[in-house]
This record gives C-alpha cells, structure tokens and sequence, in this order.
C-alpha cells in the first residue's frame, strides 16, 4: 500500500503524519520523545530502542525473536510466535491470512503501551 496514505489514516485526526517525511535522525528525534513506540519488527524498532523508548513491537515470527526483539528497553512482543511462518525468513507472508498478527486487537496494542508507561514512568509523572 502506499505509506504516506497509511500513516495519514492511522494518524486520523489527532495524531502527525510523519509517513515518509522523515530522514534517520529525524525520526530518531521524533522517536526519542515518544513515551513509547508501536511498529513492526522493522527499522523504527530497534531506532527507538537505540535512544532509549520502549517499545510494542507487532512481532511476526519469521526471525527468531530472541536474536530480533528490540534490545535493552521494556517491550511487549504481540504476534503468535508459533504461527507456521516461524523461522522462514520470508520478506511476503507465506501462510493465507497473516495468522502471526492477525489476531493482535487494537486492544492488545492500547494494553501493552499502557503497560510499558506504567513501568517506565513514576506514578505520577507525565
């Protein structure tokens, strides 16, 4: 799909499209001020890991999560890390119907962000 049409939809009305706007350091910026992060186990993830954000990664099992997880932040993985498509390395899920993360609820995500704010942030504070 087209990204910057993606990012605008998610965005809705009260979040930023950043969808394509951003360079490394930007988004590293931008990253690095967010209480916590939701992506994939992609680039974003391991950027907000690297300045220091948590993060809720949508998981899909194709690498192996103990070597691919975000390093050295909280995080919460959500994805069935036993779904068929488990250690294949594909780029193009395999398996009809993306059964990794297509049981992963936008209550699953709101759950597992509470969660790390909870824990990386006194009661409290803001």
């Amino acid at each position: 799909g087209d990204v910057r049409g993606e990012a605008a939809l998610v965005a809705g009305a009260h979040g930023t499209d950043l969808g394509g706007r951003t360079d490394a350091p930007t988004l590293a910026g931008v990253l690095a001020g967010a209480a916590a992060v939701v992506t994939g186990n992609t680039a974003p993830a391991h950027l907000a890991a690297a300045v220091g954000t948590p993060v809720v990664s949508l998981f899909a099992p194709v690498v192996p999560a103990e070597r691919w997880r975000p390093y050295g932040v909280p995080h919460v993985l959500l994805g069935d890390q036993d779904a068929p498509c488990a250690d294949s390395r594909a780029r193009d899920c395999p398996v009809p119907g993306h059964p990794c993360l297509n049981t992963v609820t936008a209550t699953d995500v709101t759950a597992a962000v509470e969660k790390l704010i909870a824990v990386t942030q006194p009661m409290g504070e803001t």
